[in-house]
């Protein structure tokens, strides 16, 4: 094991990235974080957006990096971070998507129903802070929401947290989304803390008026991209064709630990009490990436199965179905004779052509003021909500859920 620990990375969007604490280095160095290498930052993107290969790996470190620079911001304003604290955030904000699987939110709930990877991000935290002989404990605690310091946790997990903050920058880069691009150095530089929750100087309002927008256009233009919402519905139905097919019995060409989900069903309800049980979930989990299921699809496209071998096969070849956004849900009717066409095309029963036509829903809202509010910090101590002191952004359109319905089916209909 190194003996010297502060290391020096080279980012692309931010430069030198520096390791101050030894935990952190050796969390880095651990399989299970190394394992983010193998995981794409944004799932099936880079099927429109070809520069979208970033991954988790690179914005666990760039999310750190980030919390790094607003501790010292935040410190020289005379707000107490002990070391203790800086260390725990750094490590809560470096482990914060360690739970997610391959291809990161496209897949979230087809290897693991009812597992989300923020559940799966906690039950490894747990795991590695006895392997750490309870070094990751604060951590955990800001993590969960319950360290007394709440701003810390808002750095974490917030309207305002560094996971947001290099997420729109990061994938704006990677991408060539220009619309992405935000201030994040303006944004830190005007943080702040009053009365325990973190705030905006006045001086930053514009700086988050650009950060609002940006996410709004990031999320209708590269993670809810129609063409990115078809390629991730083609690989959750080659995952739902091929759990179906190996839940029967049937023999599947997979990597000991995709075969290990492929042939089970999962409810988080029940493994909550489980250790074993959920030990032996995790440790299958931590082996699988994108290449697993990338190598997978690779020989399925070949398999006897007609429905599993064309979607793989559509896959493969980027032969994408055609998506349609509505306002409105769709109609049942065209459904029914969308997939009946389908089945008479290829000669598929009603559900087999379910594979092939059907409907979904996406949603997105910009800023969510249940949750936690944007407060805007004036020179004379008053706080006052982004939404009212901005004199551009309209709170009901910030905060409004947009929902739409989405349609699928292929293209040579």
């Amino acid at each position: 094991m190194s003996t010297n620990k502060r290391k020096i990375v080279n980012d692309p969007v931010y430069g030198f990235i520096h390791i101050y604490h030894d935990t952190i280095f050796d969390l880095i160095e651990h399989p299970w974080f190394q394992r983010l290498r193998r995981i794409r930052q944004l799932g099936l993107t880079h099927m429109v957006y070809p520069g979208a290969m970033h991954t988790r790996f690179q914005h666990a470190l760039g999310a750190m990096h980030l919390m790094n620079q607003a501790i010292e911001v935040i410190r020289s304003k005379g707000h107490e971070i002990t070391e203790r604290e800086a260390e725990a955030a750094n490590i809560a904000i470096l482990l914060h998507d360690i739970g997610h699987g391959p291809f990161s939110h496209a897949l979230e709930y087809s290897l693991i129903e009812s597992f989300t990877h923020e559940h799966l991000s906690l039950q490894i935290m747990h795991q590695l802070n006895e392997q750490m002989n309870g070094r990751l404990q604060t951590a955990i605690e800001i993590f969960t929401h319950q360290y007394p310091k709440k701003f810390l946790t808002q750095m974490v997990s917030g309207q305002l947290d560094m996971d947001r903050l290099d997420y729109l920058r990061r994938d704006s880069f990677f991408t060539g989304v220009s619309e992405g691009v935000i201030g994040s150095d303006r944004i830190i530089k005007m943080l702040n803390v009053v009365n325990d929750h973190l705030v905006v100087e006045a001086k930053g309002i514009y700086s988050i008026e650009k950060f609002l927008i940006a996410r709004r256009l990031m999320y209708w233009q590269v993670y809810l991209h129609k063409t990115v919402l078809s390629a991730e519905n083609l690989m959750v139905n080659i995952l739902k064709r091929a759990k179906y097919l190996a839940l029967q019995g049937e023999q599947l060409f997979a990597t000991p630990a995709l075969q290990f989900f492929l042939t089970r069903r999962f409810n988080s309800k029940n493994y909550e009490n489980k250790s074993e049980e959920m030990a032996e979930i995790l440790q299958n989990f931590l082996l699988l990436d994108d290449s697993d299921i990338l190598s997978a699809i690779k020989v399925w496209q070949h398999h006897p199965d007609k429905v599993l071998s064309m979607l793989c096969q559509q896959m493969n070849n980027r032969r994408l179905f055609r998506i349609e956004l509505h306002s409105k849900p769709i109609d049942p009717q065209r459904i029914m004779e969308l997939r009946k066409r389908v089945a008479q095309k290829y000669a598929f029963t009603d559900e087999e052509a379910e594979y092939f036509v059907f409907e979904g829903t996406v949603w997105s809202d910009t800023y969510n003021i249940v949750d936690d509010r944007i407060s805007i910090l004036y020179n004379d101590g008053h706080l006052v909500d982004i939404a009212e002191a901005s004199d551009m952004l309209n709170i009901q359109v910030l905060s409004k859920i947009v929902k739409k319905y989405t349609l699928c089916y292929p293209k040579n209909l």
